[in-house]
């Protein structure tokens, strides 16, 4: 499964065009879509302390970025986008019309890419000790 990711990165490619889009949108797509309404957002799971669609959509885009570049060296760098990318995305929403600026959801963002680096970090670490 890790290989087939690494040959394809246009679907991590393809996945940050479509998680870019939906999030800077004014407005929400998927609510559109769905409700017919761009003032309705869908919510998947209800929020506790953080967002829980940005968790999970953070959780889907670090796990397949870390699978796409599984190699070590490019473990620093996909890191750092991936953490670039969830403070930037919630930052442009001071600037987007009928979006706004929310820790819950800069939390959420934080925590989806945080979880998985932690796991993979812990991962890779085992697998270089059995080797």
């Amino acid at each position: 499964m890790i290989n087939f990711f690494s040959k394809n990165k246009f679907i991590f490619y393809l996945s940050n065009l479509i998680l870019i889009f939906l999030y800077l949108f004014p407005g929400s797509v998927l609510g559109w879509f769905l409700y017919n309404d761009l003032n309705s957002q869908p919510q998947i799971t209800i929020d506790f302390l953080i967002s829980t669609n940005h968790f999970y959509a953070f959780l889907i885009i670090s796990t397949l970025g870390l699978l796409t570049f599984d190699i070590s060296n490019q473990f620093i760098y996909i890191s750092i986008y991936l953490i670039f990318l969830s403070l930037a995305l919630e930052v442009a929403h001071y600037f987007i019309p009928e979006r706004s600026f929310e820790f819950s959801d800069l939390f959420g963002n934080l925590l989806g890419v945080l979880i998985i680096l932690i796991l993979f970090y812990f991962f890779k670490k085992n697998e270089n000790s059995k080797t």
